[in-house]
């Protein structure tokens, strides 16, 4: 089976969900992420802190670097990932349906490259 990334995305400058929409959001996800489980296409997914929270580290002149905050200036920010097991593209954009409802939050699906000389 392939494995798929499902990336959930928060947009800088939204308004915060409110307290009870948050807690309903972490109880829709752990329910999602049993069911996932329970498919066997769980292989592993979190949240993340705040894009402000990140460290940077990257090499120049061969010397390795550090900086604050995100890698790219953008509006929308990872917020959280699973990675799942599917069959095909279809199977994995049925089970980022139920990921974004449970969510509420808009999430990318891309196939990890596979390994050379698999097939």
């Amino acid at each position: 089976m392939t494995q798929y990334l499902m990336s959930v995305y928060m947009v800088e400058g939204e308004q915060a969900p409110s307290a009870e929409a948050m807690q309903k959001a972490y109880h829709d996800v752990d329910v999602f992420n049993k069911k996932l489980q329970d498919n066997g296409a769980w292989v592993f997914g979190g949240g993340l802190h705040p894009a402000d929270t990140a460290t940077v580290v990257r090499v120049q002149n061969n010397d390795v670097l550090t900086s604050d905050g995100p890698f790219a200036e953008s509006k929308e920010q990872l917020g959280g990932f699973w990675i799942i097991q599917a069959p095909d593209l279809d199977a994995a954009l049925a089970w980022a349906g139920e990921a974004t409802v449970a969510c509420q939050a808009p999430v990318e699906v891309r196939p990890f490259q596979d390994e050379p000389g698999e097939d």
